[in-house]
């Protein structure tokens, strides 16, 4: 997934609803959503991110507003195209709300798809992953993780330059292909940021030069790291984002044991965004879930599937997290390190690592 009017009776709701900003769940809210009665989704496939409890728990909050789920398997780009081609659609076809990657918050701010909103929660959202005027703000994230198979990997690594030791000799992968998947481009980030690197094309270079020497001493296997090849003992570590790797976790049953590591050093965090569209069929219901989203029912929802919420910091320190969600998750510490680049980082890194992996690392992932 790269990543997602009240009729005249209820005019003086919505102007009660808009004018207070970060309304909650309050009743004013509550009512003009329901009278509405309809909350239009996209992108949001049940199986990740805990979608499927989430959105379930919204239905029981407000049986009154049905749900109507587009196109789960859409990406990023999809859902900014299905509000350009029904703005002037007030049907089913039309999504209220999105959830989309971090790059694709501003791009739909600039071309005016998207308006603003802030939750009552608002404050606790870091600002490093939100619109300061409300139009798009982070949801979830995941850290750079390690995957380790410990059938087969009896001292796990705990950092970057670890990978190195002739003992993890063909054993380390990456999710994906660095010339042209998102997760793997930004692991070569992350192992930059980790050698001192500003993130961004410095991050690149020194990553880059980081896997050069990890191919050539051996211990790079290219090889798109999944589940199955950690099993199987042809990735038996594996960096990916750790909501994956602690999916594919309980997907092994212990069989292999798969240990997932936060390497030390700064965390690498990935982020996608939520925003309320900008010609939404049903706006007061796309704030109402917003607010669902963002309180503390909706962010342990994601947290249930293993995407770290927003508000996570927060939440760990007022001690709203329970503790058998926190047992499930790697040590807290390792996401009070996160580091969020921001979309320029991004780019810059992106570009100079599809542009110089053949030439610095010239490993073929496939």
């Amino acid at each position: 997934m790269t990543i997602k009017l009240a009729l005249a009776a209820s005019v003086s709701l919505v102007a009660v609803a808009a004018a207070s900003g970060a309304s909650a769940q309050s009743a004013e809210l509550v009512e003009a959503a329901k009278a509405e009665g309809m909350l239009t989704t996209i992108a949001l496939p049940h199986n990740w991110c805990g979608y499927g409890d989430v959105i379930a728990g919204f239905k029981a909050k407000y049986p009154e507003i049905t749900v109507n789920e587009l196109n789960p398997d859409a990406g990023s780009a999809d859902e900014l195209e299905a509000i350009r081609a029904n703005k002037d659609n007030k049907g089913p076809q039309a999504p209220d709300v999105i959830d989309v990657g971090l790059a694709f918050g501003p791009q739909a701010k600039d071309e005016g798809l998207i308006v603003p909103y802030k939750v009552e929660t608002w404050d606790e959202i870091p600002d490093e992953i939100k619109d300061a005027d409300g139009y798009w703000y982070g949801d979830y994230y995941g850290v750079m993780s390690f995957g380790v198979n410990t059938d087969l990997v009896t001292e796990v690594p705990t950092s970057w330059t670890a990978l190195l030791d002739s003992q993890y000799a063909n054993a380390f992968a990456l999710a994906g292909d660095p010339r042209a998947s998102n997760q793997a481009i930004l692991a070569v980030m992350s192992a930059g940021v980790a050698a001192g690197a500003e993130p961004g094309e410095a991050s690149a270079q020194k990553g880059l030069e980081f896997f050069g020497e990890l191919n050539k001493a051996g211990g790079f296997v290219p090889v798109i790291g999944k589940a199955g090849t950690i099993a199987q003992g042809q990735t038996p570590i594996v960096a990916a984002w750790d909501y994956n790797l602690l999916s594919w976790r309980d997907e092994l049953k212990g069989n292999p044991p798969l240990e997932v590591i936060i390497p030390e050093g700064p965390s690498l965090a990935g982020v996608y965004v939520q925003a309320i569209s900008a010609y939404a069929p049903h706006p007061n219901a796309a704030k109402l879930w917003m607010e669902y989203l963002y309180s503390d029912e909706g962010q342990l929802g994601w947290l249930k599937g293993y995407c770290h919420p927003a508000r996570f910091n927060a939440m760990v320190e007022a001690g709203k997290v329970p503790q058998e969600l926190l047992d499930a998750l790697p040590p807290a510490e390792g996401y009070a390190r996160a580091v969020f680049p921001t979309i320029e980082q991004q780019e810059a890194n992106k570009a100079a690592v599809t542009a110089g992996w053949d030439g610095v690392v010239g490993a073929n992932v496939q």
